[in-house]
């Protein structure tokens, strides 16, 4: 897999070791590119179609429709495929690599679109003024159901190799160190899918938008496989798109954890060769 030419940038850095000074002559480096994406949803309202800017996103460049897509299923503006008519890239290119920073998301006529509700939880959810207990009653409200413990089953030894397999196929990570990465692997540990960005966020919204787009949600029979520590809302996401194994080679939080629990999730962190721990729904291994 090579990485796209937008999500690395080549930039001169001095060099040095331990014992010595700065490298006389500045040598390339490779670094993650960071930019901001603007969201911009095209709706049906009152007088005809309005365009509203729903988000700006710090982001590595790349499977930007897939990031729009996935950002809207999982925050429930949207509820399948087929209330998108257009993902297209909007405004000027910029850069040496081109770069455009807009998407703009048409949604077709009649799908409703609640911009006040959608501004108060965007605020809520930057701030985090919301409680836990809050949250969780939230995504049943939303039809979030709890998913059936028995399946997929998946072999601790399968699972505890899946880290390693998700590192091997991050080609921007290889060249640069700077991102996370979300990978989808079936229950045999076949990857199936994975996306990188600076932000865990927008790596999970970038893999579950390309399954979306691509008509395979809801993922009931993978394992979401996470590069870094598992927060709230990334279980709050894999939930949405149905997917009940979430591992990470880091950490959980409580409210994870809460989540999880309430939600039969099977939550597993610190994965590694020797072993890792489960938190929640262990039912699914054997």
């Amino acid at each position: 897999m090579r990485p796209d030419s937008e999500s690395i940038a080549r930039l001169p850095v001095h060099r040095v070791g331990p014992n010595e000074g700065a490298s006389a002559e500045p040598i390339d480096d490779s670094l993650a590119v960071e930019e901001p994406l603007e969201i911009r949803l095209g709706h049906s309202g009152p007088s005809g179609v309005t365009t509203s800017s729903l988000a700006v996103t710090m982001r590595t460049p790349g499977a930007d429709f897939d990031l729009a897509a996935g950002f809207l299923f999982t925050e429930g503006i949207i509820r399948s495929r087929d209330d998108i008519a257009r993902i297209a890239h909007a405004g000027p290119s910029r850069g040496r690599a081109r770069t455009r920073n807009i998407v703009r998301v048409d949604l077709c006529p009649g799908v409703p679109v609640n911009l006040a509700h959608l501004q108060r939880n965007f605020t809520v959810s930057s701030s985090c003024g919301v409680c836990g207990k809050a949250s969780i009653e939230a995504l049943a409200i939303r039809g979030c159901t709890a998913l059936p413990v028995g399946s997929p089953r998946i072999h601790p030894e399968v699972l505890a190799a899946l880290p390693e397999r998700l590192r091997a196929a991050q080609p921007v990570f290889h060249q640069t160190g700077g991102l996370h990465a979300a990978g989808i692997f079936s229950s045999a540990g076949a990857l199936l899918a994975v996306r990188e960005d600076v932000g865990r966020h927008n790596a999970l919204d970038k893999l579950i938008g390309a399954k979306l787009l691509d008509r395979e949600l809801p993922l009931s029979n993978s394992i979401l496989v996470l590069s870094g520590r598992i927060g709230f809302e990334l279980v709050q996401k894999a939930l949405v798109a149905g997917i009940p194994i979430v591992a990470a080679v880091g950490a959980p939080t409580s409210l994870a954890v809460e989540l999880a629990r309430e939600f039969d999730i099977t939550l597993a962190g610190f994965i590694r060769q020797a072993g890792f721990n489960i938190y929640s729904a262990p039912q699914r291994l054997g």
